[in-house]
């Protein structure tokens, strides 16, 4: 069939192809067979033949990290909104649901994503707790991660959020990176502003990637110890434009940098795709159009080792996105191995999640609004508050004298915010402050709270924080909206207080209304009302988080007394 001696089972005529071999277009048909390229040229000979009338023919899009979880919605919802926007390749790791459900959930990933029209890879998640100060649902040792390593689908190792374990040896940290580096398989890393012997001494215990890169100072070092730069644009993390302007401007190689977006929520990937996205902010920032579509493609594939995807070429998977333009990037057609991508995912059947992945909010104990009260804080001392930053999901570690807490809140300068144990019922509360938040006469609250996802609340009296509370045990998980004494909006999460059973439009619109609700509650336009939120109760992310046990510096890695 290459030879054109034998017809293919579809040509794509009169394309234009965007060469990531040599980051050029070239007028060629495409012919495909058996869901592989046979051959690109000129080819006449086909069961079918479309014509893409001049369109660009480039190589499926890869999401090189994302959280399918974090979009709140299953799978296959997912997966659809993905693959309209030409992600053919989706690389997860499925922590927030192992931190809930453990070996279950990431089958369960596995098995939902698995079934429809997309390469569904798992990254094995590294950290189940991701570190010992947060109650999680489950705790993964070495053993349980290694024996998934049979389990279709699953191509390397996640990532590595134990920066302290790993610098120190911990001997169950090494002896999980050893097993995935016996197997041959990718470890990701998470590294946020790991730099000099720190960095050196990470990255030579084995770890390949990071995706926690926010500058190109940053960026450009990992590159030159010879980590692969992720390079982020999701919901609540904004960092492309920072990197991509350093590339742009010193012209620098860029074999080992792909795109991704970590976390970001279903209703902005509706609105305006992942990596597709992505690669339209490379292009506006002044990169060639052919190279920020190798970045988003044809990288992440050679740097998991996915050789048969990411090219326009002869040999290699017929997953491929038929763009209008390379400058909207808005696709017109997307193939996962020859075939109609959008019409096998609309036919695809959604699996149904077990009853105990319905059943993970246990609240238990004795909680009250007394939980919530300001008698926790004394007149005489000073207490931490987290400073949120606006776009960015690592914080300031600001202070207060106990004394101005009161006028503070009245001012609407601070709310309170708590981290509710939600999984074993040990009535644990974690109260603190927060800055920047902005929430005046309510409460929001959800269970999606990185990375043991525990109850998440924040507020400016106790008695709505209480209500927020209940209400997501209630619902079996969510986020909510308590005004003045009263739920004005719930949105139930009820796959493991992370997921929605709802179809994706269905999803989206209630998302749109429940954050808009927020921000008319007076939420920092700033900040997104909900994955924002989450990211407070993240231990490994600077500089000052709040877990089920208290308060926490990130830097000095030890809680605030």
């Amino acid at each position: 069939m290459a030879l054109g001696e034998l017809p293919a089972d579809l040509i794509l005529k009169n394309g234009k192809i965007v060469d990531v071999f040599t980051e050029s277009v070239f007028e060629a048909d495409v012919a495909i067979v058996d869901g592989c390229i046979a051959g690109v040229g000129s080819y006449d000979k086909a069961k079918e033949i479309l014509d893409v009338q001049g369109r660009y023919i480039a190589p499926g899009l890869i999401n090189a990290h994302c959280h399918v979880e974090s979009s709140m919605a299953r799978p296959e919802a997912y997966v659809k909104e993905e693959l309209r926007w030409g992600v053919t390749t989706l690389i997860t790791d499925p922590h927030e649901i192992a931190n809930v459900m453990g070996s279950e959930g990431i089958r369960y990933m596995l098995k939902a994503g698995g079934h429809m029209p997309i390469n569904y890879y798992v990254e094995v998640p590294s950290c189940v707790p991701a570190t010992p100060f947060e109650n999680s649902g489950c705790i993964m040792h070495a053993a349980e991660m290694a024996e998934l390593l049979k389990e279709e689908g699953v191509l390397g190792f996640g990532e590595m959020m134990n920066v302290p374990g790993v610098l120190m040896g911990d001997s169950e940290v090494m002896q999980k990176l050893r097993t995935y580096q016996e197997a041959g398989r990718v470890i990701d890393g998470h590294a946020p502003c790991v730099t000099g012997k720190q960095l050196q001494g990470y990255i030579s215990a084995g770890i390949n990637t990071d995706h926690e890169i926010i500058s190109w100072a940053e960026a450009k070092e990992k590159l030159r110890s010879g980590m692969a730069a992720l390079v982020r644009e999701g919901s609540a993390s904004h960092n492309l434009k920072a990197i991509i302007e350093g590339v742009v401007r010193e012209q620098v190689a860029v074999s080992r940098m792909a795109f991704c977006t970590d976390d970001k929520h279903l209703a902005d990937i509706k609105r305006e795709g992942t990596i597709r996205h992505n690669i339209k902010m490379a292009v506006e920032l002044g990169m060639k159009s052919e190279q920020a579509i190798a970045i988003g493609s044809f990288n992440a594939a050679r740097i998991y080792g996915l050789k048969h995807l990411g090219a326009v070429a002869a040999g290699y998977q017929a997953d491929l996105v038929v763009f209008n333009d390379l400058v909207e990037f808005v696709p017109w057609r997307v193939f996962h191995k020859g075939q109609d991508a959008w019409k096998l995912a609309d036919e695809a059947e959604w699996l149904e999640p077990g009853a105990r992945l319905k059943g993970s909010v246990n609240i238990g104990g004795e909680l009250s609004e007394a939980s919530f009260s300001l008698e926790h804080f004394s007149a005489t001392k000073t207490y931490p508050v987290i400073e949120m930053v606006a776009e960015e999901i690592i914080t300031e570690h600001g202070k207060i004298a106990g004394s101005e807490i009161f006028e503070a809140l009245e001012r609407n300068e601070l709310c309170l915010i708590a981290v509710v144990e939600r999984h074993h019922a040990t009535g644990n509360v974690g109260l603190g402050l927060i800055r920047g938040y902005g929430i005046k006469n309510g409460a929001a609250a959800t269970t999606v709270a990185h990375d043991s996802h525990n109850l998440i609340v924040v507020g400016t009296s106790p008695r709505d924080m209480l209500l927020a509370v209940q209400a997501l045990e209630g619902s079996q998980g969510g986020y909510t909206l308590v005004e003045q004494g009263k739920v004005i909006d719930l949105l139930p999460l009820e796959i493991c207080g992370l997921m929605s059973s709802a179809k994706g439009d269905e999803l989206n619109e209630h998302l749109e209304r429940i954050s808009q609700k927020a921000y008319t509650m007076g939420v920092n336009p700033l900040v997104d009302p909900f994955i924002s939120l989450s990211f407070m109760a993240l231990p490994v992310i600077p500089r000052l988080r709040i877990t089920d046990m208290g308060m926490f510096d990130v830097e000095r890695f030890q809680f605030i007394k």
